[in-house]
């Protein structure tokens, strides 16, 4: 069994941003296209588009900004909005562990 660690998934008005929406975003800054970011995190095209559409609808704002396809290829990069998301999000889950640190340590000591 692995060591204790946790999951943040943060619950809005409109929605969540939680783990999976992140590394996708995260992978589409990466790979500067959604369709390269779901094949490099397994997740379908469909799947990445879909939380993609999600994430926009829940901030009011687009998060991606995506390039129609064609002889140059297409691509896809954060907007501000999307690179303060994943901002926001990774020091919440820094912060957390943080807070968790010493409980996580005991959970390990009698669990593991």
């Amino acid at each position: 069994m692995s060591a204790p660690s946790l999951s943040i998934r943060v619950d809005l008005p409109g929605g969540r941003l939680g783990p999976g929406k992140v590394a996708l975003l995260e992978a589409i800054a990466r790979e500067g296209s959604i369709s390269a970011a779901a094949r490099s995190i397994g997740m379908s095209y469909r799947r990445a588009w879909a939380l993609v559409e999600q994430v926009n609808a829940t901030f009011g704002g687009p998060a991606v900004e995506a390039s129609a396809g064609g002889r140059q290829g297409g691509g896809a990069a954060l907007t501000p909005l999307g690179r303060d998301l994943v901002a926001a999000y990774r020091a919440i889950e820094d912060a957390a562990a943080a807070a968790a640190r010493a409980h996580l340590a005991v959970l390990s000591r009698r669990w593991t």
